[in-house]
């Protein structure tokens, strides 16, 4: 049992939930890796989200808003961490979601829809075609969803595929804490902030952003600026800590 006055409390009931999945299959042992290099930049970030990462989420809400076929895709980490954010996400914007998997097989593309569906979340289904030039199973997605989206969602995403997407002329929302990844560099609008903070926000954002607003914010998007935003933010708290 973990205790509730805890320090590290939730972070400690994360792992224990990645981990708990990972005897499912839903998380593979790779991203058991891949979420503590994430938590690593959640500490220096203060463990809180930024006034740049929360207009980058603003951002990311208008341009699922403006979209004509937003997706958000979804892997084990992503749906073993916020399958309830997601749900509100695809309510709050209307996005179609697909489950994409680097380590793919038949029996973890089943585990995770179920548990997906489980929190009400409607999936892309059927048969999948390498739409995506990539030679891993990344690269395999839906017609009717990965394939024919203008704006993709990716959170939790290896650097490869994204750039894919931007090469492919879609717009790329990613949700990575490292603003230094490949993700985060190629990205659209690349969101420097916790996976389950920044799906809250963007939903927010969904629900309370007029068609005004929206189209005015996905004009002329730097995301280089959220970019070096972060890491700006990084290097002032790391002088505090020295200070």
């Amino acid at each position: 049992m973990i205790p509730k006055s805890h320090p590290r409390y939730r972070s400690l009931i994360t792992r224990k939930r990645l981990a708990d999945l990972s005897k499912t299959g839903i998380v593979s042992l790779e991203g058991l890796t891949a979420h503590g290099r994430g938590e690593a930049f959640d500490y220096l970030l203060g463990e809180e989200t930024t006034t740049s990462a929360l207009m980058a989420e603003k951002v990311a809400a208008a341009l699922l808003l403006s979209a004509k076929h937003p997706v958000i895709s979804v892997n084990g980490n992503t749906a073993a961490l916020a399958a309830e954010e997601i749900a509100d996400l695809q309510r709050s914007s209307g996005a179609r979601v697909e489950v994409n998997l680097f380590h793919r097989t038949e029996k973890r593309i089943q585990a995770i829809s179920r548990l997906l569906e489980e929190h009400g979340i409607s999936l892309v289904k059927g048969e999948v075609s390498r739409y995506i030039p990539l030679d891993h199973d990344r690269g395999l997605c839906h017609y009717d969803g990965i394939h024919s989206a203008d704006v993709v969602l990716v959170p939790l995403e290896d650097g490869d595929r994204a750039q894919a997407l931007v090469s492919m002329g879609k717009k790329v929302i990613s949700i990575d804490l490292n603003p230094l990844s490949r993700t985060s560099r190629v990205a659209t609008v690349p969101v420097i902030d916790e996976l389950t903070r920044a799906l809250s926000n963007i939903s927010g954002f969904c629900n309370s952003l007029g068609p005004k607003e929206a189209a005015s914010l996905i004009h002329g998007i730097d995301g280089t600026g959220f970019i070096r935003d972060a890491l700006e933010y990084i290097r002032r708290r790391l002088l505090d800590v020295l200070d």
